[in-house]
């Protein structure tokens, strides 16, 4: 099928119209269609693009996953299979340790600009993280809604009533669910409808936007309010040697485009996770944690991160050094300095 994909591009690509004189043309490629949330701030950047560099400088979006796949995108996109893409470290199959790890660091930074304000905090601080993007030029992060906890049909009161609840959720979350009792797994969330709907899990961790953009509104009862906390990561990024080709007016449009997507995808985030709190009405019972419980899982997050971060020494990484440049540069909930950082 990958191969199947691949032939097709390159045959719509001979059959395309040839580019301009004076016209540079990028490609940019993505796993989601061009209606997801993701896809339509991708468009947004792509017509700044255009319209910053008046025509000659322009990206040819391909859609649906016809070119990168999800665990090896970022390699894919350093030989060239795209010139810029989407790319998603959590997944990635080695050579990304320290990205993954810091996903778990984020107590406290509750929007997303907290958020992306706290990994620049941590890449400024910590080398590993440049190590690990090796050959990509970084053209956007992504933070995203703060999720809670949807259930099929057991309603959650509490953090004791997660025990025994087999969950779906993202791998820094697997040990702090342990803890508590509850039975969490891994799996793509591509296939969580279906365990969901089959009864193979009785719920997910999962943002207010997936009870629409996934349809997870469908097959779920219950949303626990628990603030989990979200990091930011690497989203989007463009083979070094083809940022290196570019002219310095080229690469200025680029640079000036990285707030531009990062704003779009804040607001494409946030629209989205409206959307699905506004479909969920009347449908989705909510039931909010108290303060004490709040504290609770926070202080197991924070312990498990710390945990994850010691580990990474014994590969080399100083991971510790990340964490407590997260720690350090939280001023106060939802609010992140770097300026007395040294």
């Amino acid at each position: 099928m990958r191969l199947l994909g691949l032939l097709l591009c390159l045959l719509l690509a001979a059959c395309s119209r040839p580019v301009p004189d004076g016209v540079t043309e990028l490609t940019y490629a993505t796993p989601y269609p061009p209606g997801h949330p993701f896809s339509r701030a991708d468009q947004t950047w792509i017509d700044f693009v255009g319209e910053r560099s008046g025509g000659t400088l322009r990206v040819k979006p391909i859609w649906s996953g016809a070119l990168l796949s999800s665990d090896m995108s970022m390699e894919e996109i350093r030989h060239g299979v795209a010139d810029i893409g989407l790319i998603t470290p959590i997944y990635t199959r080695g050579g990304t340790h320290l990205l993954r790890t810091q996903t778990g660091f984020y107590s406290g930074a509750d929007s997303i600009a907290s958020q992306l304000a706290m990994y620049r905090c941590m890449a400024a601080q910590e080398p590993q993280f440049a190590r690990e993007l090796d050959g990509l030029k970084l053209l956007a992060l992504q933070g995203g809604v703060l999720p809670g906890i949807l259930t099929r049909s057991q309603r959650v009161d509490g953090l004791e009533e997660l025990r025994g609840l087999r969950i779906r959720a993202p791998t820094e979350l697997l040990p702090v669910l342990r803890e508590l009792g509850a039975d969490p797994v891994d799996m793509p969330m591509g296939e969580v409808y279906s365990a969901l709907a089959k009864g193979v899990i009785d719920g997910v961790v999962a943002p207010p936007d997936t009870l629409q953009s996934l349809h997870f509104g469908e097959v779920t009862d219950f949303f626990l309010d628990l603030r989990i906390p979200r990091g930011a990561y690497p989203s989007r990024a463009m083979d070094l040697d083809v940022w290196q080709s570019l002219s310095p007016q080229e690469q200025a449009v680029l640079e000036e485009g990285i707030a531009v997507w990062e704003q779009a995808l804040a607001d494409e985030n946030l629209a989205a996770a409206a959307a699905g709190e506004e479909a969920a009405e009347g449908l989705i019972t909510i039931t909010p944690v108290t303060k004490t419980e709040q504290e609770r899982f926070d202080q197991l997050y924070l312990r498990e991160g710390e945990a994850n971060a010691r580990a990474l020494e014994r590969i080399g990484i100083n991971g510790m050094n990340a964490y407590r440049a997260a720690r350090k540069s939280l001023v106060a909930r939802d609010t992140v300095s770097c300026g007395e950082m040294t």
